[in-house]
Protein backbone atom coordinates (compact mmCIF):
# COMPACT_ATOMS: atom_id res chain seq x y z
CA UNK A 1 0.00 0.00 0.00
CA UNK A 2 1.08 3.58 -0.71
CA UNK A 3 2.33 6.13 1.76
CA UNK A 4 -0.30 7.77 3.95
CA UNK A 5 -1.62 11.18 2.92
CA UNK A 6 0.01 13.76 5.19
CA UNK A 7 -2.36 16.15 6.96
CA UNK A 8 -0.79 19.44 8.04
CA UNK A 9 -2.94 21.36 10.51
CA UNK A 10 -3.36 25.02 9.54
CA UNK A 11 -4.87 26.52 12.70
CA UNK A 12 -1.73 27.96 14.35
CA UNK A 13 -1.70 31.06 12.18
CA UNK A 14 -0.91 34.66 13.08
CA UNK A 15 -3.97 35.78 11.10
CA UNK A 16 -6.04 34.52 14.05
CA UNK A 17 -6.36 37.30 16.66
CA UNK A 18 -6.01 34.70 19.43
CA UNK A 19 -2.78 33.32 18.00
CA UNK A 20 -1.42 36.78 17.17
CA UNK A 21 -1.89 37.90 20.77
CA UNK A 22 -0.47 34.66 22.16
CA UNK A 23 2.68 35.05 20.06
CA UNK A 24 3.07 38.71 21.02
CA UNK A 25 2.67 38.03 24.74
CA UNK A 26 4.55 34.70 24.71
CA UNK A 27 1.48 32.90 26.06
CA UNK A 28 1.90 29.33 24.87
CA UNK A 29 -1.34 27.93 26.32
CA UNK A 30 -3.78 28.81 23.49
CA UNK A 31 -1.24 27.80 20.87
CA UNK A 32 -0.68 24.43 22.52
CA UNK A 33 -4.46 23.96 22.85
CA UNK A 34 -4.92 24.48 19.11
CA UNK A 35 -2.07 22.12 18.35
CA UNK A 36 -3.44 19.43 20.64
CA UNK A 37 -6.93 19.66 19.11
CA UNK A 38 -5.54 19.30 15.59
CA UNK A 39 -3.39 16.30 16.48
CA UNK A 40 -6.37 14.62 18.14
CA UNK A 41 -8.41 15.26 14.98
CA UNK A 42 -5.81 13.45 12.85
CA UNK A 43 -3.16 15.99 11.87
CA UNK A 44 0.29 14.54 11.20
CA UNK A 45 2.12 17.90 11.25
CA UNK A 46 1.30 21.31 12.69
CA UNK A 47 1.92 24.37 10.57
CA UNK A 48 3.29 27.20 12.74
CA UNK A 49 2.69 30.37 10.76
CA UNK A 50 4.12 33.44 12.46
CA UNK A 51 3.74 35.72 9.42
CA UNK A 52 6.55 38.08 8.35
CA UNK A 53 7.56 38.73 11.99
CA UNK A 54 10.19 41.17 10.80
CA UNK A 55 11.05 42.54 14.23
CA UNK A 56 11.20 39.48 16.48
CA UNK A 57 10.62 36.43 14.27
CA UNK A 58 13.77 34.62 15.39
CA UNK A 59 12.88 35.10 19.06
CA UNK A 60 9.33 33.84 18.44
CA UNK A 61 10.57 30.68 16.74
CA UNK A 62 13.19 30.00 19.43
CA UNK A 63 10.38 30.21 21.97
CA UNK A 64 7.37 28.53 20.35
CA UNK A 65 9.06 25.54 18.68
CA UNK A 66 10.37 23.99 21.94
CA UNK A 67 7.19 24.99 23.81
CA UNK A 68 4.98 23.16 21.32
CA UNK A 69 7.16 20.10 20.96
CA UNK A 70 7.64 19.72 24.71
CA UNK A 71 3.90 19.98 25.38
CA UNK A 72 2.85 17.78 22.45
CA UNK A 73 5.27 14.86 22.71
CA UNK A 74 7.65 16.08 20.03
CA UNK A 75 4.95 16.66 17.39
CA UNK A 76 6.52 17.41 13.99
CA UNK A 77 6.18 20.98 12.79
CA UNK A 78 6.08 23.03 9.62
CA UNK A 79 7.94 26.30 10.19
CA UNK A 80 6.04 28.90 8.21
CA UNK A 81 7.37 32.43 7.66
CA UNK A 82 9.06 34.53 4.99
CA UNK A 83 11.65 35.56 7.59
CA UNK A 84 14.72 33.45 6.86
CA UNK A 85 16.40 34.32 10.17
CA UNK A 86 13.29 33.07 11.96
CA UNK A 87 13.34 29.83 9.95
CA UNK A 88 16.97 29.27 10.93
CA UNK A 89 16.22 30.00 14.58
CA UNK A 90 13.36 27.49 14.55
CA UNK A 91 15.46 24.83 12.88
CA UNK A 92 18.24 25.30 15.42
CA UNK A 93 15.94 24.34 18.31
CA UNK A 94 13.81 21.77 16.48
CA UNK A 95 13.55 18.19 17.79
CA UNK A 96 13.40 15.82 14.82
CA UNK A 97 12.91 12.63 16.83
CA UNK A 98 9.24 12.33 15.76
CA UNK A 99 9.60 13.71 12.25
CA UNK A 100 11.73 16.02 10.13
CA UNK A 101 11.00 19.73 10.18
CA UNK A 102 9.37 21.21 7.09
CA UNK A 103 10.38 24.66 5.82
CA UNK A 104 7.45 26.58 4.39
CA UNK A 105 8.53 27.67 1.93
CA UNK A 106 11.05 28.06 -0.83
CA UNK A 107 10.09 29.33 -4.26
CA UNK A 108 11.74 29.94 -7.62
CA UNK A 109 12.57 33.55 -6.77
CA UNK A 110 13.83 35.38 -3.69
CA UNK A 111 13.12 32.46 -1.36
CA UNK A 112 15.09 29.92 -3.39
CA UNK A 113 17.91 29.95 -0.76
CA UNK A 114 15.46 28.40 1.70
CA UNK A 115 16.29 25.16 -0.10
CA UNK A 116 19.87 25.50 1.15
CA UNK A 117 18.61 26.23 4.65
CA UNK A 118 16.47 23.10 4.68
CA UNK A 119 19.36 21.03 3.34
CA UNK A 120 21.69 22.38 6.03
CA UNK A 121 19.39 21.14 8.80
CA UNK A 122 18.15 17.94 7.15
CA UNK A 123 14.66 19.36 6.82
CA UNK A 124 12.06 19.00 4.09
CA UNK A 125 11.39 22.07 1.96
CA UNK A 126 8.07 23.03 0.45
CA UNK A 127 8.79 24.27 -3.06
CA UNK A 128 6.12 26.79 -4.00
CA UNK A 129 5.87 27.03 -7.78
CA UNK A 130 5.90 30.80 -8.04
CA UNK A 131 8.45 33.53 -8.64
CA UNK A 132 7.20 37.09 -8.31
CA UNK A 133 3.52 36.38 -8.84
CA UNK A 134 0.84 33.78 -9.46
CA UNK A 135 1.75 31.36 -12.28
CA UNK A 136 -0.28 32.18 -15.36
CA UNK A 137 -0.42 28.59 -16.56
CA UNK A 138 1.20 25.18 -16.25
CA UNK A 139 4.05 26.16 -18.54
CA UNK A 140 5.12 28.72 -15.93
CA UNK A 141 4.61 26.18 -13.15
CA UNK A 142 6.93 23.84 -15.01
CA UNK A 143 9.58 26.56 -15.40
CA UNK A 144 9.54 27.19 -11.66
CA UNK A 145 9.59 23.45 -10.98
CA UNK A 146 12.77 23.06 -13.00
CA UNK A 147 14.46 25.92 -11.11
CA UNK A 148 13.65 24.36 -7.74
CA UNK A 149 14.56 20.85 -8.89
CA UNK A 150 17.97 21.98 -10.13
CA UNK A 151 18.72 24.00 -7.01
CA UNK A 152 17.68 21.23 -4.64
CA UNK A 153 19.92 18.71 -6.37
CA UNK A 154 22.83 21.17 -6.24
CA UNK A 155 22.17 21.45 -2.48
CA UNK A 156 22.48 17.67 -2.14
CA UNK A 157 18.78 17.01 -1.64
CA UNK A 158 16.74 14.17 -3.12
CA UNK A 159 13.88 16.00 -4.87
CA UNK A 160 11.62 12.95 -4.65
CA UNK A 161 11.81 12.91 -0.85
CA UNK A 162 13.25 16.17 0.45
CA UNK A 163 11.06 18.66 -1.45
CA UNK A 164 7.26 18.78 -1.49
CA UNK A 165 6.07 20.81 -4.47
CA UNK A 166 3.14 23.21 -4.15
CA UNK A 167 1.49 24.13 -7.49
CA UNK A 168 -0.53 26.85 -5.69
CA UNK A 169 -4.26 26.48 -5.19
CA UNK A 170 -6.11 29.46 -6.64
CA UNK A 171 -9.42 30.74 -5.33
CA UNK A 172 -12.41 29.19 -7.10
CA UNK A 173 -14.45 32.38 -6.67
CA UNK A 174 -12.87 34.46 -9.40
CA UNK A 175 -10.48 31.87 -10.86
CA UNK A 176 -12.83 28.98 -11.51
CA UNK A 177 -11.26 28.30 -14.90
CA UNK A 178 -7.83 27.70 -13.27
CA UNK A 179 -8.80 24.66 -11.19
CA UNK A 180 -8.35 22.07 -13.93
CA UNK A 181 -4.80 23.34 -14.52
CA UNK A 182 -4.00 22.79 -10.84
CA UNK A 183 -5.30 19.20 -10.98
CA UNK A 184 -3.42 18.53 -14.19
CA UNK A 185 -0.15 19.70 -12.66
CA UNK A 186 -0.67 17.35 -9.74
CA UNK A 187 -0.80 14.54 -12.30
CA UNK A 188 2.46 15.79 -13.80
CA UNK A 189 4.17 15.78 -10.39
CA UNK A 190 2.83 12.28 -9.70
CA UNK A 191 4.17 10.99 -13.02
CA UNK A 192 7.58 12.46 -12.14
CA UNK A 193 7.57 10.65 -8.80
CA UNK A 194 7.49 13.90 -6.83
CA UNK A 195 5.58 14.66 -3.62
CA UNK A 196 3.12 17.53 -3.52
CA UNK A 197 1.28 19.75 -1.09
CA UNK A 198 -0.95 22.82 -1.08
CA UNK A 199 -2.81 25.28 1.09
CA UNK A 200 -6.15 23.64 0.43
CA UNK A 201 -8.46 26.21 2.03
CA UNK A 202 -7.22 28.91 -0.36
CA UNK A 203 -9.64 27.45 -2.91
CA UNK A 204 -12.72 28.44 -0.91
CA UNK A 205 -11.59 31.89 0.23
CA UNK A 206 -14.39 34.43 0.00
CA UNK A 207 -17.16 31.86 -0.11
CA UNK A 208 -20.06 31.62 2.38
CA UNK A 209 -19.15 29.66 5.51
CA UNK A 210 -21.52 26.78 4.72
CA UNK A 211 -20.04 26.34 1.24
CA UNK A 212 -16.36 26.28 2.19
CA UNK A 213 -16.24 22.74 3.68
CA UNK A 214 -17.99 21.34 0.59
CA UNK A 215 -15.57 22.95 -1.84
CA UNK A 216 -12.52 22.03 0.24
CA UNK A 217 -13.65 18.41 0.63
CA UNK A 218 -14.44 17.87 -3.05
CA UNK A 219 -11.23 19.52 -4.22
CA UNK A 220 -9.25 17.46 -1.72
CA UNK A 221 -10.73 14.18 -2.93
CA UNK A 222 -10.15 15.08 -6.58
CA UNK A 223 -6.61 16.23 -5.81
CA UNK A 224 -5.71 13.02 -3.98
CA UNK A 225 -6.85 11.01 -6.99
CA UNK A 226 -4.63 13.23 -9.18
CA UNK A 227 -1.61 12.59 -6.96
CA UNK A 228 -1.66 15.12 -4.10
CA UNK A 229 0.36 13.63 -1.23
CA UNK A 230 -0.21 16.20 1.54
CA UNK A 231 -2.09 19.40 2.28
CA UNK A 232 -2.25 22.24 4.77
CA UNK A 233 -5.87 22.20 5.94
CA UNK A 234 -8.25 22.37 8.88
CA UNK A 235 -8.33 18.90 10.46
CA UNK A 236 -11.21 19.95 12.72
CA UNK A 237 -13.49 19.93 9.66
CA UNK A 238 -14.87 16.38 9.94
CA UNK A 239 -16.24 16.20 6.39
CA UNK A 240 -12.80 17.03 5.05
CA UNK A 241 -11.05 14.41 7.18
CA UNK A 242 -13.72 11.84 6.23
CA UNK A 243 -13.06 12.63 2.57
CA UNK A 244 -9.34 11.98 3.03
CA UNK A 245 -9.94 8.69 4.85
CA UNK A 246 -12.42 7.53 2.22
CA UNK A 247 -10.12 8.50 -0.65
CA UNK A 248 -7.37 6.38 0.87
CA UNK A 249 -9.74 3.41 1.17
CA UNK A 250 -10.95 3.74 -2.44
CA UNK A 251 -7.36 4.05 -3.69
CA UNK A 252 -6.43 0.91 -1.68
CA UNK A 253 -3.99 2.74 0.57
CA UNK A 254 -5.65 1.63 3.80
CA UNK A 255 -7.67 -1.47 4.64
CA UNK A 256 -11.42 -1.08 4.77
CA UNK A 257 -13.27 -1.64 8.04
CA UNK A 258 -16.80 -0.59 9.00
CA UNK A 259 -15.31 1.72 11.61
CA UNK A 260 -12.72 3.38 9.39
CA UNK A 261 -14.23 6.86 9.84
CA UNK A 262 -13.88 6.55 13.60
CA UNK A 263 -10.13 5.95 13.57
Amino acid sequence: MSDKFVVIGERIHVISPEIKEALATRNAAPIIARGKAQLEAGADYLDVNIGPAERDGADIMRWIVPELQKALDGAPLVLDTVNRDALRAGLEVYDASKGRAIVNSADAGERLPNIDLAAEFGAIAIGLLIDKGVPRNNDERNEYLQVILEHSMEAGMDPSEDVWFDPLVLVVKGMQEKQEEFLEFLRILKEMGLKSTCGLSNASNGMPAHVRPVVDSVLCGMSIECGLTSAILNPLEKSLMDTIKTSEVILNRTLYADSYLDI
